[in-house]
């Protein structure tokens, strides 16, 4: 291929990357999120990991063709789009927000399956979606997980308490353990232990 034909194609593909419509990439996002959720179930969970950070990459090219830093960050009416290209609708603002949870509510499950758990990235995660969903269960869970593991006690207690407070008891049991049987103190610092199944344990 010459030169100039090269320049002339590359010019076309950036042209059409750039007139990317809003719809356009909130339909990409999801598909990659269904991907990564297909990998998850699979146990391809690198596999997994790539599938939601793609769709978390559509979503900020959705952010950037929109105008806005964060267009899940806002009220479904609140974005203004950029002149010349399309708002979503509330139902599609909401279904950005959505989408971005459980990206990273499934980005952390799927380090916390890895043989060497990064446990500070999944804290991150979590505290992401705490920050807009402050009583979602999962990320309060696997917060107080990574705290856990982290050696700050204080906040594994907090965030393991609270997620208990999300479920009732018997769900709560019989998706992430036993009764909490032990509590004890080192000095002022007052913590847990989780009597968990065989299936709970993997996330410990």
């Amino acid at each position: 291929m010459r030169p100039q034909q090269l320049g002339r194609h590359s010019g076309s593909s950036a042209k059409q990357t750039g007139h990317s419509e809003p719809t356009d990439l909130l339909r990409r996002a999801l598909d990659f999120k269904t991907q990564g959720t297909q990998c998850y179930k699979e146990k391809k969970y690198r596999e997994a990991i790539g599938k939601y950070h793609r769709a978390l990459l559509e979503m900020k090219g959705l952010c950037r063709v929109l105008g806005d830093p964060d267009v899940s960050s806002k009220s479904p009416s609140s974005a203004v789009p950029t002149p010349g290209k399309s708002a979503l609708t509330d139902e599609e603002k909401g279904a950005v927000e959505n989408a971005e949870l459980e990206c990273y509510n499934s980005l952390a499950a799927c380090l916390l399956q890895m043989e060497l758990v990064n446990y500070e990235r999944v804290k991150e995660y979590c505290l992401k979606v705490l920050r807009k969903e402050g009583e979602n269960f999962k990320a309060l869970y696997r917060s107080g997980v990574a705290y856990y593991h982290l050696g700050d006690f204080h906040k594994a207690l907090h965030y393991l308490k609270e997620s208990h407070k999300q479920q009732p008891s018997g769900q709560f049991l019989s998706e992430h353990g036993k009764p909490l049987h032990t509590m004890f103190s080192t000095g002022h610092v007052w913590y847990f232990f989780l009597d968990l199944d065989e299936e709970s344990k993997m996330f410990l």
